[in-house]
């Protein structure tokens, strides 16, 4: 059945396919940025160009679909189907399945140096812990998959809505980022490798401190990893803590060239990811001072592919920890000569009902522009029950509001 459609040149087509074909057709047409009645189009166009007919297709539970094609085509399209007399339904799904195998997943683009993503902050408690863990399994979704996305362009109404959160409907579904992803719990209180299910490295095995002492008893990759859940399918994982970290400012004191002793520990594991996160211990000490030689802008890298992302709230107190750490930051760029790239502010644990002083300071934060916000995460629950549940925030709720928000986090700083 056809109906006109009075916005332009295309008629309003009803007919029948499966759930299975129309939710591959979805994910595969956003993929490669076409609308849907697009990808529909093309297969029906390179169906009719085969000049015979296609292997049959499983179409038992179809179910009605409608979609806008150019004027003419589906009457075109209908007597093909009855010159190889073959159904409507089935001639759609035979065009659709012919698109979706001409036009396979693309690759996920691979940076052409490793991102060094360094989540820090000295104060406590304000959750960088959260962010490093969420951010890295947002980089680590399936890329074959959709999931919602809400746009930075949104950030600015957290300050009218009063409520501590954006439009619900203003959602976009876009495929997953596919990166191969490692989060480094750099912090000695292992509070990353716990919220991941996973325990801390033993006092007496080998540990990133040794390593970055010089004192490795091993493989680095042999301590790290794997996030199991299937959303991430093998590209999330976990170097974790040890408890010997406590200890890692004191050994640094006498290694040659010790800011550089994070990047000779990590170089070894490098080439198998394409996204390094730091979650750093809330501290300014040596250990922090390798933490952000790590994220310098390397030899040939693009500013921005790699940098210090800094976790505030929306309170009084973070303003004057982010004075002391962007000191800090400063004095190493200035006596090394470093390129340190600012990849922008994440203000966490944010709640407009919490009156004045946090709509305020939300307001200053977005005020400063360099670095800018970059994300506002709410203060929900789904992420304290994910925490309790030992397992990653977005796979234990993956459309909940703080989900949908670090996705948007993912997206902003990959720009």
């Amino acid at each position: 059945m056809t109906s006109p459609d009075t916005g332009g040149d295309r008629e309003k087509v009803v007919t029948k396919l499966t759930s299975t074909l129309r939710q591959d057709l979805k994910v595969r047409a956003a993929l490669h940025g076409l609308d849907m009645q697009d990808a529909v189009e093309a297969g029906i166009t390179a169906w009719r160009g085969l000049g015979a007919a296609l292997p049959s297709v499983d179409t038992g539970d179809a179910e009605s679909y409608s979609t806008f094609l150019p004027s003419g085509l589906w009457d075109g399209f209908r007597a093909d189907c009855k010159k190889r007399g073959i159904s409507l339904t089935q001639g759609i799904a035979q065009a659709v399945t012919l698109w979706l195998a001409d036009n396979p997943v693309p690759e996920v683009k691979r940076p052409a140096i490793v991102r060094r993503i360094v989540v820090c902050n000295q104060k406590g408690g304000v959750g960088k812990t959260a962010i490093t863990a969420g951010l890295g399994e947002a980089l680590a979704e399936d890329p074959a998959a959709l999931v919602p996305v809400r746009v930075s362009k949104h950030f600015a109404a957290l300050l009218d809505t009063g409520e501590g959160r954006t439009d619900p409907l203003a959602l976009e579904d876009l495929p997953g980022l596919g990166q191969r992803v490692l989060l480094v719990d750099f912090d000695p209180q292992g509070h990353l490798t716990k919220q991941l299910g996973q325990e801390p490295l033993p006092m007496n095995g080998d540990s990133l401190t040794n390593h970055m002492a010089g004192e490795g008893k091993g493989d680095l990759r042999e301590l790290v990893v794997t996030v199991d859940e299937d959303r991430f399918g093998g590209r999330l994982h976990l170097l974790p803590a040890c408890t010997d970290a406590f200890l890692l400012d004191v050994r640094l004191a006498s290694v040659r060239a010790r800011e550089a002793a994070l990047e000779r520990a990590l170089r070894a594991v490098e080439s198998d990811y394409d996204v390094i996160l730091i979650d750093c211990p809330p501290s300014l000490g040596l250990s922090m001072d390798a933490a952000s030689y790590y994220g310098r802008r390397r030899t040939n890298e693009v500013a921005g592919n790699s940098g210090v992302l800094i976790v505030v709230q929306a309170e009084d107190s973070s303003a004057d920890a982010y004075g002391l750490l962007t000191s800090q930051i400063e004095d190493m760029r200035g006596d090394l000569a470093l390129d340190i790239d600012y990849l922008g502010l994440v203000v966490n644990h944010y709640d407009a009902r919490r009156g004045y002083i946090a709509t305020s300071s939300l307001q200053s934060w977005m005020d400063i522009k360099d670095p800018r916000v970059v994300g506002v995460i709410g203060d929900l629950k789904e992420q304290k029950e994910a925490v309790r549940a030992k397992r990653p925030l977005l796979a234990y709720a993956p459309r909940c509001e703080q989900s949908v928000a670090l996705r948007a986090l993912a997206r902003e700083i990959s720009k």
